[in-house]
């Protein structure tokens, strides 16, 4: 479990699973979402909640995003800064698993 700031001044937190994080990746909720810019405001959140909401009509029983939406993106603490600590935290989380995965196939049996 995975604790992130959601807001500037640190006065308001979440915390992550890594059912969240895979959710992401399965789902690619973090592929063009953010602009040209780089910049995380509350239009690229309302974005993401928007498709998180689509994908969720289309697979009603997918309890994933049902977590996802209900724990992290529709938690009263997320928002811009929240989805930029969450966009930081899954390219980490992605960087570690795929150190962890290289080693182990370096790994001689």
């Amino acid at each position: 479990m995975y604790k992130i700031q959601t807001n500037i001044t640190g006065s308001r937190e979440m915390f992550i699973t890594d059912e969240h994080l895979q959710t992401i990746k399965e789902r690619s909720l973090f592929k063009d979402l953010v602009g040209s810019t780089g910049i995380v405001n509350e239009d690229v959140l309302d974005k993401l909640k928007l498709m998180v909401r689509s994908l969720m009509e289309a697979e009603p029983e997918s309890h994933d995003l049902i977590n996802f939406s209900h724990e992290v993106l529709y938690n009263d603490n997320m928002k811009a800064h929240g989805l930029n600590q969450l966009l930081q935290l899954y390219q980490n989380w992605i960087q570690t698993k795929d150190e962890i995965e290289e080693n182990i196939e370096q790994e001689p049996e």
